[in-house]
C-alpha cells in the first residue's frame, strides 16, 4: 500500500512524492490523514532556507507539516487504547496521507461533535495558549497581541479567554485587524500608524499594555512594542525571529523599566506534566478541543483555502515567492484518495 507527502527536496522546491505506508510495531499505530495545516510562516522559512531554521542547519530534504487531524487506520500488538476508526489529532505528523505514531503519543478526539477539520488546528493553536500562558495574564490586565498571522489570531482568542481587557492586535493587514476584532480584540492598530505608541496607551488607560506577545518574529516589531509597553510589563517571544536587523536599547527599554522579555518556542514547554505557565502539548490540545466544542474558540475564520495536497508544490512554490503570508492554508487528503 502506498501513500502520499510533501517533501521539501531543495530550496524553493516542493514535491508532493509517493511513499509506502508502514504497518505498526508493537505499541505504534497507523493514521490516515484527513487534513493537515500548513503552518505558513515557518514552513516558508524552511523552504527558502532562512537562518534559524531546521533546514539552514541541516539541509534537505525537510518534511514539513505538525498540525494535523485524521482515523486510526491500523494498531500494532499491545495497544488496546485505540481502534480503528478512531478520530486523533495528529501533532509532528507531517504533510502526508499516513502517518506512523507511538499509541502513548496520540489524542483521541472524545466529543464526537468536533468536526476533523477543526480538530486539525489543535497542535498549532498550541502554540498560541504558550505564547500567552507564559505571560501568567491575571483578571483585567491589558494584553497586546503583535503579529496576526495564524498563531496570533488564536493568541487575541486566547488572551481574551484568559481574562485580559482590553486586548489589542497590531499588523499591517487591514483584513486581518477586521478579524482580530471580529475575535476579542477591543482595538486594533497598523504598526506604521501615527503616534502608535500614544495610541495605544490612551488605549490601555495611559499606561500601555501589561503584557504583550510577539508573533512577527521581527526584531522591528519587539523594539516597537519595548516603547508601548507598561512599565514591568511582559513580553512572550512567541514569532520565530530569522534575522535581527534591528539594534534595541536593552538598558533603555528593559532593564530600567522592568520589562520581563519570555522565551515562548515549542520546544520550551512542559514535557510531562503541566505547570502554571508550562502546560504540555497533549494538555492545551485537549484545551483546545474542548474549547472548539463549547463555541469559545474558532479555527474556521483563520483558514483561507483548502486545498487538495496534488496542489501542494503550487503553493509552496507560491509561498516562496510571496511579501506577505496567507493566514491558513488546509490540505485535504481525503480528496486524493
Amino acid at each position: 500500500m502506498n501513500g502520499k507527502q510533501i517533501v521539501f527536496k531543495s530550496k524553493g522546491r516542493a514535491e508532493l512524492v509517493e511513499v509506502g505506508v508502514p504497518a505498526p510495531g508493537a505499541g505504534e499505530v497507523v493514521i490516515q490523514n484527513d487534513y493537515t495545516v500548513v503552518s505558513a510562516g515557518t514552513e516558508r522559512a524552511n523552504l527558502v532556507r532562512l537562518p534559524n531554521t531546521h533546514t539552514a542547519e541541516r539541509g534537505f530534504p525537510y518534511h514539513p507539516g505538525y498540525s494535523g487531524a485524521g482515523r486510526v487506520c491500523a494498531v500494532g500488538d499491545g495497544v488496546d487504547s485505540f481502534t480503528v476508526g478512531d478520530r486523533v489529532v495528529v501533532s509532528w505528523g507531517g504533510h502526508r496521507s499516513h502517518t506512523l505514531k507511538p499509541a502513548k503519543d496520540v489524542l483521541r478526539i472524545e466529543d464526537d461533535s468536533i468536526d476533523l477539520l477543526d480538530a486539525a488546528f489543535a497542535p498549532i493553536a498550541t502554540f498560541s495558549f504558550l505564547g500567552v500562558r507564559k505571560l501568567k495574564i491575571e483578571l483585567g490586565e491589558s494584553v497586546a497581541v503583535a503579529g496576526l498571522g495564524i498563531l496570533g489570531i488564536f493568541a487575541v482568542q486566547v488572551a481574551a479567554l484568559s481574562g485580559a481587557i482590553p486586548v489589542l492586535a497590531l499588523d499591517f493587514d487591514a483584513a486581518r485587524r477586521a478579524l482580530a476584532m471580529k475575535l476579542g480584540a477591543a482595538g486594533a492598530f497598523a504598526p506604521d500608524e501615527e503616534d502608535l505608541v500614544g495610541r495605544i496607551q490612551a488605549a490601555t488607560g495611559g499606561n500601555g499594555p501589561n503584557a504583550v506577545v510577539e508573533v512577527s518574529g521581527s526584531a522591528a516589531a519587539l523594539q516597537q512594542a519595548l516603547e508601548y509597553i507598561a512599565w514591568e510589563g511582559r513580553i512572550s517571544l512567541l514569532g520565530c525571529t530569522r534575522v535581527s536587523d534591528t539594534p534595541i536599547d536593552f538598558y533603555k527599554c528593559v532593564h530600567r523599566r522592568g520589562i520581563s522579555l519570555l522565551g515562548a518556542h515549542t520546544y520550551a514547554r512542559a514535557r510531562h506534566e503541566s505547570a502554571p505557565g508550562r502546560w504540555t502539548e497533549r494538555d492545551d490540545c485537549e484545551t483546545f478541543l474542548k474549547l472548539v466544542a463549547a463555541g469559545k474558540l474558532q479555527a474556521r475564520p483563520v483558514i483561507s483555502e483548502i486545498v487538495s495536497p496534488q496542489e501542494g508544490p503550487a503553493v509552496f512554490a507560491r509561498l516562496a515567492e510571496a511579501d506577505s503570508m496567507p493566514l491558513g492554508i488546509v490540505f485535504d487528503w481525503a480528496s486524493i484518495r
